[in-house]
């Protein structure tokens, strides 16, 4: 007969744990801790708590700054996953010191962490450029999407939000009026059905009302948004500096995110986010961030003169290129257009001309004694 070795989940176990040594040297989490420990002033979060006398004891923001730093780079962007994250997986406990902040305090750390954010990212840039992890001699720029907490089906122009109440309120008179047949008793049509009724129709109806007050507050607070063109393009109820961006996943409501990179160790020195769905215009306000976040630790208003920047075609634009002439920036943007012109690629641009080129019935050249058509690319074809 097998044996095998007894367990007992009653018993207890006593598991000596070192939070410090859990943050082993040369790890991301090391580095974490080091940073927001002895060169990141958090001083700047103190204005926000008024409990110097009374009230609770608040978490200290380094704790929560940790947690969301830690937690991005390892994929988590929800605060509910977070605080899972502080109860049950060991570096986070050790960068804690065991506190388990819960989602609402995560999420309201990260809501209004604003300004704070630019002087934090600015103390890390520093002590890159002082540990020489910063090359200064080339830079590349890219951007992806990213959905904002806003949904696209709250978007339009003033006169789509307008149609959009509208309709909300037709529907709410709708349900009304069934509320007050349903009242008088006519609650059964010649089949002998019920309508939908009683607090459920209530809820909806005050649902609805509530969207149509929504709109009409924001159309009485906000005019229209007008595009770089000068005509008006779709606002947002939710979050009006989003936009609907169309992505490789499908149409999307946020933001276009770019970061200016350092090659060397591949450092970001700038990173925004744009309520523009294309990259034409975007290079001044990129090197004008970097600018500011370079001159803040120390470099001048030259940083940019004689070095190289590059990005891919999407950035192609006449005020890009502008910009990195005037900066005295080696850009190297490619042309989504230059086959057209290049001679090397004549012969490509002749063939994808004439694929796109459709023929119809009259273009073809029928010769009755052979009973044959001819195309005009010289092709024949029999019956």
């Amino acid at each position: 007969m097998a044996k095998y070795k007894s367990y007992d989940y009653s018993q207890s176990v006593l598991i000596p744990v070192s939070l410090e040594d859990q943050l082993v040297p040369g790890t991301l989490e090391f580095a974490i801790h080091t940073l927001v420990e002895t060169r990141i002033n958090t001083s700047v979060f103190d204005r926000r708590y008024g409990n110097d006398e009374t009230g609770r004891l608040a978490y200290d923001p380094k704790i929560l700054l940790k947690v969301v730093l830690f937690g991005y780079s390892r994929g988590l962007i929800s605060s509910r996953q977070m605080e899972r994250a502080c109860k049950e997986n060991v570096t986070f406990m050790a960068l804690t010191c065991g506190e388990q902040p819960d989602h609402s305090t995560i999420a309201g750390f990260v809501s209004s962490m604003k300004e704070e954010i630019k002087l934090m990212f600015r103390d890390v840039l520093l002590v890159c450029e002082e540990e020489g992890l910063l090359g200064g001699t080339f830079f590349a720029l890219d951007g992806c999407k990213l959905a904002s907490n806003a949904s696209k089906e709250w978007s339009g122009t003033l006169k789509d939000l307008r149609w959009k109440k509208e309709k909300i309120e037709k529907k709410v008179r709708q349900l009304v009026e069934e509320q007050v047949k349903v009242d008088r008793g006519k609650d059964g049509d010649e089949a002998g059905r019920i309508p939908f009724g009683g607090a459920g129709r209530e809820r909806q109806i005050e649902k609805l009302l509530k969207k149509a007050e929504r709109v009409e507050k924001w159309l009485q607070e906000n005019g229209p948004k007008i595009g770089r063109q000068g005509s008006e393009i779709k606002s947002n109820v939710t979050d009006n500096e989003s936009a609907i961006m169309v992505t490789s996943h499908g149409t999307i409501q946020g933001y276009n995110g770019q970061a200016l990179i350092d090659s060397k160790e591949q450092v970001i020195i700038h990173g925004e986010a744009f309520g523009q769905s294309q990259d034409l215009h975007l290079i001044p306000a990129v090197l004008d961030g970097a600018k500011e976040d370079m001159r803040a630790i120390g470099c001048g208003d030259d940083y940019f003169v004689g070095k190289t920047l590059a990005a891919d075609s999407n950035y192609h634009s006449p005020l890009n290129l502008k910009r990195c002439e005037e900066e005295g920036l080696d850009a190297y943007i490619p042309d989504k257009r230059f086959r057209g012109r290049d001679s090397r690629f004549e012969r490509e641009h002749r063939q994808r001309q004439r694929r796109s080129d459709r023929l119809t019935l009259a273009d073809f050249k029928h010769q009755e004694e052979r009973d044959e058509y001819c195309c005009p690319h010289g092709e024949v074809f029999r019956l």
